[in-house]
């Protein structure tokens, strides 16, 4: 018990070590773009007709605390945000807290939905495809792993968007219908929610799955083959009970291990995905920021928000292997 305690404290501290590295390159980031945040604030009320000048730019610089030294601006801006508070967007100027709302956690939930699916899929099936020697199956099995691979999820939404459009002559975009989208929360707008975002995970899942799906079947075809399991079915042990206590064991222990990694690409594929649904979540945010108003604060938010939950997704998984495999806790104390 105080080997796995220590294995958890050590985890615990290498995550938040990790996060406030990454919130120091974002922030540096953030500093790189051309033109503070005053001046691109400025800069967009003057395409709005409103005159400015030098000293207008001077007086925004410092109510926003911008001529403050760089560390000093980013141990105040660390700070916030393990408060769960951005400041300001830069040029919506209405707190970043307040913008993303729910927005946030429904990325994520679809982004989990959509990890949670292609692992339900991927796991049990890629485990019967490397123990079978059935050439139909297999055969059949790689063909849709490689069609998910090969296929953009941003082609997959515009064949189902087209395809709802002719047919049923309904888009299936959005996450909400009229009635729900601004009203506050209740059984009934939680029920449509479930009735839409069917749509983003399916579409997020798909290539995930086939990804998830060749890696189990390489990792288990990989076991199978080694010594110890040729030894257990000498001694009687077939089956399910075969696949599952010995080499699934072991196979599946890199795939717990990649689950940050996977939610981190199926977050990074939300993005298009929302533009063509028109998903206002936050990837279309983070899309919006970006690419057009150059607001980097609210970016920046989002990309640490979602660089914590990876980071908490790590130390999840960690805590699961150790839990799982004695090995894994040991070899951090050596």
């Amino acid at each position: 018990m105080l080997q796995f305690g220590r294995f958890v404290a050590t985890r615990a501290v290498m995550a938040m070590f990790t996060l406030i590295l990454v919130s120091l390159i974002v922030f540096t980031l953030m500093e790189l773009v051309p033109g503070d945040c005053a001046e691109r604030y400025l800069a967009f009320k003057n395409t709005q007709g409103s005159g400015i000048s030098v000293a207008d730019i001077e007086a925004e610089r410092q109510r926003l605390g911008l001529d403050r030294p760089f560390l000093q601006r980013w141990g105040s801006w660390i700070v916030g945000a393990f408060q769960g508070e951005f400041g300001d967007s830069c040029i919506l100027r209405v707190n970043i807290a307040q913008l993303l709302g729910d927005k946030f956690l429904l990325s994520l939930s679809i982004c989990l939905a959509a990890l949670v699916l292609a692992y339900l899929i991927a796991v049990p099936v890629g485990i019967i495809a490397a123990a079978s020697n059935n050439a139909v199956l297999n055969n059949t099995l790689r063909f849709l792993s490689y069609l998910g691979l090969a296929m953009p999820n941003f082609l997959l939404a515009l064949m189902i968007m087209l395809f709802s459009t002719v047919w049923f002559g309904e888009t299936l975009t959005g996450l909400f219908s009229a009635e729900y989208r601004d009203a506050p929360w209740s059984w009934g707008k939680f029920l449509d929610l479930l009735s839409h975002a069917w749509l983003p995970i399916f579409i997020l899942g798909w290539s995930a799955t086939a990804f998830a799906l060749q890696t189990v079947r390489a990792l288990m075809s990989d076991e199978i083959g080694k010594l110890y399991v040729t030894a257990a079915a000498a001694r009687g042990v077939h089956g399910r009970r075969l696949l599952w206590n010995y080499p699934a064991r072991h196979a599946l222990g890199p795939i717990v291990n990649s689950l940050g990694f996977d939610l981190n690409r199926i977050f990074n594929e939300l993005p298009i995905v929302a533009m063509i649904l028109i998903l206002t979540d936050a990837g279309a945010l983070l899309i919006e920021a970006l690419a057009r108003s150059n607001d980097q604060q609210l970016a920046g938010a989002i990309i640490f928000l979602l660089t914590a939950s990876i980071v908490a997704l790590n130390f999840a998984t960690d805590i699961l292997l150790a839990v799982l495999d004695p090995r894994v806790r040991k070899s951090i104390i050596r």
